[in-house]
């Protein structure tokens, strides 16, 4: 299946801004996140189809994720 996935901010360094990705059919978004390599950690929010999501949530064909950092600041 194919899924939008978008990377904000420092996600996207040495990786890509928006990408149309292929996964095998059951995989969630957690799987996204690791095959990323981008530590769940350092996720902040998590957009599924423009709607809150999160890392157990199965995606499928032509979703759009979105992957946002945490922000600091003060």
């Amino acid at each position: 299946m194919q899924v939008t996935v978008k990377l904000f901010a420092s996600f996207q360094a040495g990786r890509f801004d928006r990408g149309l990705r292929e996964y095998p059919e059951q995989t969630t978004i957690g799987s996204v996140i690791r095959e990323l390599n981008i530590p769940e950690s350092e996720v902040g929010i998590l957009l599924l189809n423009a709607v809150h999501a999160d890392s157990q949530q199965t995606l499928k064909d032509g979703d759009t994720l979105a992957i946002f950092p945490l922000v600091g600041g003060g």
